[in-house]
């Protein structure tokens, strides 16, 4: 997911970034093809090279938004490792395997953003404290696995929003964009199961967003599913064809970065 975060927010400092990178659109459809687990290895190098060959140089703008994506992934990974030993989730159960997964994913996206930073000759940014209690608000995050999997939900909700974001930017280069769409559905399936996994301990939760209804978790997450009430779809009320759930529900929103920020300070120290 996170190397279209990286071309998303180099966007952002560089508007010229697709036409750079279409300029060697033979590299990029080379690079698109590494997406199976066998060439992960060769990913950190391979992106870094790209980068390299479209700025010559590395800036500080780039490396900046390298360790922005690898801060978020340090909260992710930081999670669901700390979870998995805790033994919050129960044992012999086949949420055990799943959390697992999803654990090794984080550690892998971290593993990859770092290479790719140190490959540019830069240096990864040092990984920060985190309170998942959120400053006491979740205090038994770790002990009560309710808690748990309700903020797992609110961090995979808040990062297939926060990528669909991005995915806009991305029009100009079909290579990248097909990339984004091919990690997005991966991490919207993530959140799906997450929810699934919360229905089935009871909650009244769906396997996908309906308005800006926050799944029982409450206030402290509310700004990650502020907007999701939308029913208006290109101008379009979709509200005339269907109900309004049904309007919210056929459709996610997306988040900008200082968006995604403001969600997740509580949870830095």
């Amino acid at each position: 997911m996170k190397i279209l975060d990286i071309i998303e927010e180099m966007s952002h400092e560089d508007p010229e970034l697709p036409e750079r990178l279409d300029t060697r659109r033979s590299a990029m459809s080379r690079f698109a093809g590494l997406g199976g687990k066998l060439a992960l290895a060769a990913l950190p190098l391979a992106l870094g090279g790209l980068l390299k060959k479209a700025y010559g140089q590395t800036t500080s703008s780039i490396v900046d938004i390298l360790n922005y994506a690898l801060t978020l992934e340090y909260l992710e990974s930081t999670f669901y490792t700390t979870g998995a030993a805790s033994g919050v989730v129960p044992a012999g159960t086949p949420a055990v395997a799943a959390i697992n997964t999803i654990r090794d994913h984080e550690n892998e996206h971290v593993a990859f953003l770092t290479s790719v930073i140190k490959s540019m000759n830069a240096t990864p940014v040092t990984k920060p404290n985190f309170d998942f209690t959120a400053g006491g608000t979740f205090p038994n995050v770790f002990t009560n696995y309710d808690t748990f999997l309700a903020v797992a939900q609110a961090f995979e909700d808040t990062g297939v929003r926060a990528y669909k974001g991005r995915a806009v930017e991305l029009m100009s280069n079909s290579v990248v964009l097909t990339a984004a769409l091919q990690i997005h559905s991966v991490e919207a399936r993530h959140a799906s199961h997450i929810r699934q996994m919360r229905a089935a301990r009871g909650a009244n939760e769906k396997p996908w967003i309906t308005g800006n209804d926050t799944g029982g978790i409450g206030p402290a997450v509310q700004s990650s599913y502020n907007g999701e009430e939308n029913t208006i779809q290109g101008g379009v009320n979709i509200t005339n064809f269907v109900n309004i759930n049904a309007a919210t529900e056929s459709f996610d929103e997306p988040l900008t970065a200082s968006q995604v920020l403001a969600i997740v300070k509580p949870f830095i120290v």
